[in-house]
């Protein structure tokens, strides 16, 4: 069962890139995959002449996946949301939704509790000190250990009902004044992506970095799953929400468990205020919610167990919690970007960069540069050499830190390439495959 609350992640493509070939239509915002993504762009090209699917750009410039598009639509960077809540908000309202798909397997029929409310621009729980939300107020009615249901959809309070007053804000007029996209433009979109809103038509959305580096990134996602839900678009063959991913190994980083707060197998690592195994199950087992529904993370404890056996062998058992305690737990997760920031305020003094060139993929360069340039020392390694190597030359007229001024001691170690090395790639497509090197590595590269 789907959620069409907010909580779609920003992670990975839920289709395989050969599916693409079976969508109707193919919506491409927030990436432009004819350039940077060629070899998955192939299969948009197979849906369009063996499928007759029909391509939409939606993009703040015309790039070279508009120029092989069938329909593109102007947008100003960082209005999305608007964008598709104008889109949701067009499904809603014209009953252009697929009713069976979105009563059996959404959340759209659940009743949410009388406490809930969405007043001038925020949800009720907001702590304005700390500028965060107490969602306790947004659960479900229960009966029992199930939620209260409208299967006619009409309850006031049902998530339905609730989305679409939230959505209706999001007119056309309002759309083209916050987005720039003519309203015609607009309209013509949504008039396609309607069309989809049946069991025998199907739309497919990629997306890269043109979302998920937007500091609202995981929101425009969760966007734009809400609409593929209403749709019916998730979990059939050429529907989904794809993300065009980059290094080979960035989708093995969530698969294989190597952020700092994850486990393999999409396991997570418990929280600071999570000290017994019944409480960090509590958060992540999830029952079913529905009768005669599965819910696929019950199994959560199956799976923690299959892994502390595999890790702890004999050492791990039920006696000692499946050695939950050998664990760390997680007081705050220190991400990539909060790392910059804590630069900035002189709080990290040393950074070790592997295999990654912050100052040419992030967003904001002069605070990327201020923030290197307040370190004591920059291990770079990497086989060649990057703009974040040589971040101190400080290129450009407008940057803060003259090049004289920058103290940062800087180290660069030469590392192996992938054909340098035998190891695994993970793809896009989820295949972990094991490779021999092809050649040794040059001079003292490791």
């Amino acid at each position: 069962m789907a959620s069409l609350a907010p909580t779609f992640g920003r992670g990975a493509m839920t289709n395989h890139w050969v599916d693409i070939r079976n969508a109707d239509l193919v919506l491409i915002m927030g990436g432009n995959a004819a350039e940077a993504h060629p070899c998955g762009f192939k299969w948009v090209i197979e849906a369009k002449q063996h499928n007759k699917a029909r391509l939409i750009v939606v993009d703040p410039r015309y790039t070279r996946s508009a120029a092989m598009s069938d329909y593109y639509a102007p947008i100003r960077a960082g209005s999305d949301i608007a964008f598709l809540g104008g889109v949701i908000n067009d499904l809603l309202s014209h009953d252009r939704i697929q009713h069976e798909y979105v009563a059996n397997y959404t959340n759209a029929s659940f009743i949410v509790g009388e406490s809930f409310s969405f007043e001038n621009g925020l949800f009720s729980g907001y702590d304005e000190a700390r500028r965060q939300y107490d969602p306790s107020s947004w659960a479900y009615e229960m009966e029992g250990q199930y939620a209260r249901t409208d299967p006619t959809m009409q309850h006031p309070r049902c998530v339905l009902q609730l989305m679409k007053r939230h959505f209706s804000r999001y007119t056309p007029e309002a759309v083209s004044r916050i987005t720039g996209t003519p309203q015609e433009q607009f309209l013509k979109v949504c008039e396609q992506i309607a069309s989809t809103a049946t069991p025998d038509r199907a739309m497919t959305i990629m997306y890269a970095l043109g979302w998920t580096q937007h500091s609202v990134g995981s929101q425009m996602i969760r966007t734009a799953a809400i609409m593929q839900l209403l749709l019916g678009n998730i979990g059939i063959a050429g529907g989904g929400m794809n993300a065009l991913r980059g290094h080979s190994n960035i989708q093995g980083l969530t698969d294989l468990g190597l952020l700092s707060n994850s486990l393999p197998g999409y396991l997570s690592l418990a929280r600071d205020d999570e000290q017994d195994l019944e409480t960090y199950y509590g958060t992540r087992a999830l029952a079913p919610l529905r009768p005669n529904q599965t819910s696929y993370w019950q199994n959560y404890p199956k799976f923690f167990v299959s892994l502390q056996k595999a890790w702890w062998g004999d050492a791990a058992t039920e006696e000692n919690d499946w050695a939950f305690h050998y664990l760390p737990k997680i007081d705050k997760l220190y991400d990539i970007l909060q790392a910059f920031e804590l630069m900035n305020l002189g709080r990290l003094n040393g950074y070790i960069c592997q295999g990654f060139n912050p100052v040419g993929a992030f967003p904001n360069k002069r605070k990327i540069v201020a923030g290197l340039s307040k370190l004591k020392y920059l291990v770079i390694i990497d086989p060649l050499n990057t703009e974040t190597a040589e971040f101190w030359q400080n290129y450009g007229e407008h940057n803060d830190v003259l090049p004289e001024e920058i103290q940062t001691t800087v180290f660069r170690l030469p590392s192996t390439c992938f054909a340098e090395e035998d190891g695994s790639l993970t793809n896009s497509s989820r295949w972990l495959q094991w490779h021999w090197r092809g050649a040794p590595p040059p001079g003292e590269a490791r």
